[in-house]
């Protein structure tokens, strides 16, 4: 439909000076016309829907107000870093057992994946297993070391000190800037 098609002279009867007066004769003659129960009840519809529509328009500004609340309380929440565990690089634990190897001779030090088997076969070993394993779990930067097993004394079954030691690396990554809005 186009502004040229449309016939705006069709309206005019509604805006002329004799509409006002219609309007109000037509109010006048309203309860002749439809009768005083029906006026009241179409009364008592308006006035609920016009408290139905402020009831509405409040809860909308409340809602408003909450989800303003909510965003700044959100901006002012601090991002807080994911930490997170993986393998040591078995390259690394190599070399480090190597290295413990060459240090301590007379206590046996093996590598299995992420564990660190530590055994000497008499207790008068026991100063030299106890560095051992301070330095194990000093060994490496963000190593997260954990006794698996520890054995000393007579409780070992085949040596007489036995350490089962699992080690991680810790992992500190960056904090997700996730919106839940």
């Amino acid at each position: 439909m186009t502004a040229g098609s449309f016939d705006f002279r069709s309206f005019q009867k509604y805006f002329s000076p004799q509409a006002s007066g219609d309007l109000n004769a037509f109010l006048e003659k309203m309860p002749q016309n439809a009768g005083n129960n029906s006026l009241i009840a179409a009364g008592i519809a308006w006035v609920m829907v016009a408290m139905l529509g402020l009831f509405s328009v409040v809860q909308l500004q409340r809602l408003t107000d909450v989800r303003a609340e909510l965003l700044q309380s959100e901006a002012l929440k601090p991002m807080v870093p994911t930490i997170s565990t993986e393998t040591v690089d078995p390259k690394q634990l190599k070399d480090v057992i190597e290295n413990y190897k060459a240090v301590y001779p007379g206590i046996a030090i093996n590598a299995n994946g992420g564990n660190i088997t530590i055994q000497a076969k008499s207790t008068t070993d026991y100063a030299r297993f106890r560095e051992i394993l301070g330095h194990v779990v000093n060994g490496g930067s963000g190593w997260r070391v954990s006794v698996e097993s520890l054995c000393v004394g007579r409780e070992c079954k085949q040596n007489a000190l036995d350490a089962k030691l699992k080690i991680q690396k810790l992992k500190i990554d960056k904090p997700s800037s996730s919106s839940t809005m």
